[in-house]
């Protein structure tokens, strides 16, 4: 245990204050974010942890936070807490700083907060949880001293001390409470709703990309229910997949997303969802997408016996390809400086890969081309947004990229002429009277009013973030944009008539 303090003073009528840090005065456990920002800045040292861990728990804090330092600037922390302790500390009460966490870590918060009469934390040797902690409180204050805590090891010290306060208790927590008889004198209680966080984790309006995978059959003008249905699980396989990798890729990245005024609002940057939980989320979302990878040739054979699938289980080995290239791209790629715009853009091109192997519908060669550039053009966009946005912040470089505000007309230069190329590949394909677009369609001429509204709708994505005015992924433009969604009726009357 370490123990630091600015003054021995204490205030007579009122009980010492002592505060937890993980997940009461931040929501957050520092143990767990420091673990991922370990597994970001120093994979490597994950090797070490077993080793560690053998030493105890302390030694296991001690290691990770002299290995990574969190910034304790930008922790999620609970404003409620805060804003009572800055009360509490301008009448003069003694607040002690009482973790679990390693003492350099909780010093750096408290430094950073300037509140605190000391420190208790652990010391590389004694854990300070549970009753380590009600022991270090009795031999400093006795039993004249109150607390806010969160969590079952905490119920000791609630049983003990003169004012017992909780900061978002959880049910187990609330449960012994109740059990012992003990009423909290006060709840700090700020946390969104597990039912509103999960959406934004889980990015459900992301999965709006998968309606790829049935691109492949709706070109080629296939309506076998079987096919329909390996497509639908496809969908689902694959939205659940990514849905794993968006929680791994924010959960590596928590660091970085709160330093940022948008992105720190995510449910795990923010501490609305428990780290660990996330882990779990993610392992039990990619065991279900395997198995309805596996089944999807399955229920295309049993509802249309006829487009048995030639290679049973080739989307499974896109939906693995995938996985292992999004997983590349948040622990390495996303920070290679056009690499990056380059595997964004595969991802989609995969999507549809993808598609053509669970319904064994093959890609054409205009597709997959089209798809390249246009998909190219979307990624630099996203780039391009990004700084802008950061351009209007008076920032100089993204965090966590390699991309500086002065890269951005040679972003706009390769995107927009990316998307342009792919409208050219759209007229090649309409004007080539041996493509089989001439066996598809019966009044392919129409086809050619696809080009100005492609045109438009590139256009002024691109204008509208050369202004700022675009979200940083296009994708979520794209399907809550009235014009966006307009134009995209526009395409559907077009094809229609078309046929």
């Amino acid at each position: 245990m370490t123990l630091s303090t600015a003054t021995t003073d204490t205030v007579a009528t009122v009980p010492v204050l002592c505060v937890d840090l993980d997940g009461t005065l931040v929501k957050s456990d520092t143990l767990v974010d420091s673990g991922l920002s370990l597994a970001r800045h120093r994979p490597a040292d994950i090797l070490k942890l077993p080793g560690w861990l053998m030493q105890g728990k302390a030694a296991l804090k001690q290691h990770i936070t002299g290995a990574v330092q969190l910034d304790a600037a930008h922790l999620p922390y609970n404003r409620e807490v805060l804003q009572y302790l800055e009360q509490e500390h301008a009448t003069g009460r003694p607040i002690y700083l009482a973790t679990a966490a390693d003492a350099a870590l909780a010093q750096r918060v408290a430094d950073h907060l300037g509140l605190f009469t000391g420190v208790l934390a652990s010391d590389g040797q004694t854990n300070l949880a549970g009753n380590n902690k009600l022991q270090a409180f009795q031999q400093r204050f006795g039993d004249d001293f109150s607390y806010i805590g969160n969590a079952l090891p905490d119920l000791p010290l609630l049983k003990t001390c003169k004012q017992p306060m909780v900061a978002n208790p959880t049910s187990a927590l609330r449960s012994a409470l109740r059990g012992a008889g003990i009423t909290p004198v006060r709840a700090f209680n700020e946390r969104v709703s597990p039912l509103k966080a999960w959406p934004k984790a889980l990015r459900l309006h992301q999965w709006a990309k998968n309606v790829l995978i049935f691109l492949p059959l709706l070109l080629a003008h296939k309506w076998a229910p079987g096919l329909l249905a390996g497509a639908l699980l496809a969908f689902i396989s694959f939205g659940l997949c990514a849905s794993a990798t968006y929680i791994v890729n924010d959960l590596l990245d928590i660091d970085a997303d709160r330093q940022h005024p948008r992105k720190r609002r995510r449910p795990f940057a923010s501490g609305d969802l428990s780290a660990l939980t996330g882990i779990g989320v993610i392992g039990l979302f990619l065991v279900t997408s395997i198995v309805l990878a596996w089944f999807v040739p399955n229920v295309v054979a049993a509802i249309s016996p006829d487009w048995s699938l030639a290679e049973p289980h080739k989307f499974l080995q896109w939906l693995c390809i995938y996985t292992i290239t999004t997983l590349a791209y948040s622990l390495r790629f996303k920070r290679a400086v056009l690499v990056d715009v380059i595997l964004l853009s595969g991802l989609y091109t995969i999507r549809i890969l993808a598609g053509s192997a669970a319904t064994g519908v093959p890609v054409s060669t205009w597709l997959a081309s089209f798809s390249i550039f246009f998909f190219l053009s979307l990624a630099f966009v996203k780039r391009f947004a990004e700084l802008e946005n950061l351009r209007a912040r008076g920032g100089a470089s993204a965090s966590g990229r390699g991309y500086h505000v002065s890269d951005i007309e040679q972003l706009r230069s390769f995107g927009s002429s990316s998307g342009y190329a792919s409208v050219v590949v759209l007229t090649l394909y309409i004007s080539n009277l041996s493509s089989d677009a001439a066996q598809l369609y019966h009044h392919i001429n129409r086809l050619w009013l696809l080009v100005p509204v492609l045109l438009l709708w590139i256009s002024r994505l691109w204008l509208l973030a050369s202004r700022g005015k675009l979200d940083e992924d296009p994708v979520v433009y794209a399907i809550t944009d009235r014009r966006s969604l307009l134009l995209g009726g526009v395409v559907l009357a077009i094809v229609l008539s078309a046929l």
